[in-house]
């Protein structure tokens, strides 16, 4: 299960939780040297969206997730607060109970985050993780007080998929790599995106013209092949996730988009 929530909150984004007390968990960066800032037109403030999770025939769960405005800067630069939340449901509830909050305050401007929050609670299995980005010293430090060397930049599980949105689609290539680092369970996590083609998909809530990705992945593990994985990203400037498809060695999932709003840009969809 715990491999299920990551390809939906890596890859889409992500009942409600009480609100986390935040009074001690930003820290001044004493950042010297000016930021880098990528050009977003992808997403903004307000852009909502929600997913219906299939393990096989079965309706398992969703997962949703909405950008917000943070309540705070940090050195003066603005925060945006993307919260994504994962939750079981009908009979997999019964037996396996799935409630997952997901946090990440990243950089308006540069898009990489400062602040990563993990809740889990999945069946037995709980966790909660608290990341500080100090980009500047190229340092993350976890809610235990561990610090981790990082290079420059590097994403959260959330902030990936929205990072990813920003990176320019148009000029790509059959085979074409995209490709950054990310911090996930106090690792260095290589994420690799591989291109595969153009085309239109249908699915429940209408018909796409999408882009379609094989994450890189690790076979034999988790997955069967190396390319038991696939995205499809909508083929315009919102570069949404529609669909991600696994094919995992205990079944298959499938996440597919139910409903959105606040877009940045119109959305590919045709019917």
């Amino acid at each position: 299960m715990k491999i299920l929530i990551y390809i939906i909150i890596l890859f889409s984004l992500i009942s409600p939780f009480k609100e986390i007390s935040r009074e001690t968990e930003f820290q001044d960066s004493t950042l010297t040297d000016a930021l880098p800032a990528v050009e977003n037109k992808a997403f903004k403030v307000g852009e909502k969206a929600r997913y219906l999770v299939h393990y096989g025939r079965i309706n398992a769960g969703y997962a949703s997730y909405e950008i917000k405005n943070a309540d705070r800067k940090l050195n003066d630069r603005d925060l945006l607060h993307i919260v994504g939340i994962g939750r079981s449901q009908g009979m997999l509830d019964l037996f396996f109970h799935v409630e997952d909050r997901y946090e990440t305050y990243i950089d308006e401007e540069g898009i990489y985050p400062w602040l990563f929050i993990r809740d889990v609670h999945e069946g037995g299995y709980e966790i909660k993780q608290t990341y500080k980005f100090y980009h500047n010293k190229e340092i993350v430090e976890t809610e235990k007080g561990e610090q981790f060397k990082v290079p420059f930049g590097v994403q959260d599980m959330i902030s990936s998929a929205f990072y990813t949105r920003t990176i320019e689609m148009s000029h790509l290539k059959v085979g074409d790599t995209l490709s950054f680092m990310s911090f996930l369970d106090e690792e260095l996590f290589p994420i690799m995106l591989k291109f595969v083609g153009r085309e239109e998909i249908k699915i429940r809530s209408g018909k796409y013209r999408c882009m379609r990705f094989h994450p890189v992945i690790q076979s034999g593990r988790v997955f069967n092949t190396s390319e038991d994985l696939e995205i499809w990203l909508s083929d315009d400037e919102n570069k949404l996730p529609i669909l991600v498809k696994a094919n995992i060695l205990v079944g298959s999932v499938k996440v597919e988009i139910t409903d959105y709003e606040g877009l940045s840009n119109p959305l590919s969809k045709v019917e």
